[in-house]
């Protein structure tokens, strides 16, 4: 009996190709090309009228809870990030098209990254119908005529497997850090403070607090320190900058655990939080 080609286990996420991830070329690239991709760091004065930097992260986190929900591939938030910053740097919108603008971003970037896109009526439920399919998909046209259909940004996500290769860390060890340095990278991208550093220095600074956080660890209590100084080598970063991003990310994710504590304690609940609670994010 012939099977259908639903039937069995269905690839839903990609792999990281070995091959290119080894490339110091593809490294080389990247590096060369993300300043391409920057969004500008003063579009809330210079174009947006409407918009502030607080709407912004509601949109973000709204826009990464969708994503955690849904279980989209880790790239597709930080895309739809810079897809939605490098719009906002060029046309002024009104506050009610905000979100209208963010369904838009995750839907490109899923297009993109995802072997099975978000479809637009599902985005239109998450909004609790506030837009709808047709505008959806206008505004699509319109964000990829303002982007010129260049979609292929670079984010921090991407350098991400470049660093934690050329570590050679024990891969137990490097999947612990890739796992919470994607978390401060998802945390990075609600803010708009972290639109002055460039995509590799996240992406740095992402393992080097992670590495922070696992320092009481035997197995890098001893390195801890010459991994900082290979990373910085390999980035070509300035230690002072990598120091600056690093501190302010471990104070944007000492400020979610402080207002989660709140959250729990308002509610009733004795559960206690750790980081750990706030790094177990499922894209």
């Amino acid at each position: 009996m012939d099977l259908l080609c639903c039937e069995g286990q269905q690839l839903q996420h990609g792999y990281c190709d070995p091959v290119l991830i080894k490339d110091d070329r593809v490294l080389k690239n990247l590096l060369a090309s993300e300043e391409r991709y920057l969004p500008s760091y003063s579009y809330f004065q210079m174009v947006q009228t409407e918009i502030e930097p607080h709407m912004r992260q509601v949109v973000s986190t709204w826009m990464l809870e969708v994503c955690e929900e849904q279980q989209t591939e880790e790239e597709v938030f930080p895309l739809s990030m810079n897809y939605l910053d490098r719009f906002l740097s060029l046309v002024p919108i009104r506050k009610s098209q905000l979100q209208l603008l963010g369904a838009v971003c995750m839907f490109i970037a899923s297009k993109l990254k995802e072997t099975v896109p978000l479809t637009a009526e599902k985005l239109c439920i998450y909004t609790d119908h506030c837009i709808t399919c047709e505008e959806l998909m206008n505004w699509e046209l319109l964000v990829l005529g303002r982007l010129k259909w260049d979609l292929s940004a670079v984010t921090p996500h991407d350098f991400l497997e470049h660093f934690l290769c050329r570590l050679a860390l024990p891969q137990d060890t490097a999947e612990v850090i890739k796992k919470h340095a994607s978390t401060f990278i998802a945390l990075c991208c609600t803010d708009f403070r972290f639109n002055m550093y460039t995509p590799s220095m996240i992406s740095a600074a992402s393992v080097c607090a992670a590495l922070s956080g696992l320092e009481n660890s035997q197995t890098l209590s001893t390195t801890n320190a010459a991994l900082h100084l290979l990373l910085q080598r390999i980035a070509n970063i300035e230690p002072e900058c990598l120091k600056s991003c690093q501190e302010l990310m471990e104070q944007l994710l000492h400020l979610n655990l402080t207002e989660a504590s709140s959250t729990d304690k308002l509610a009733g609940t004795d559960e206690c939080r750790t980081p750990t609670d706030l790094q177990e994010i499922h894209f």
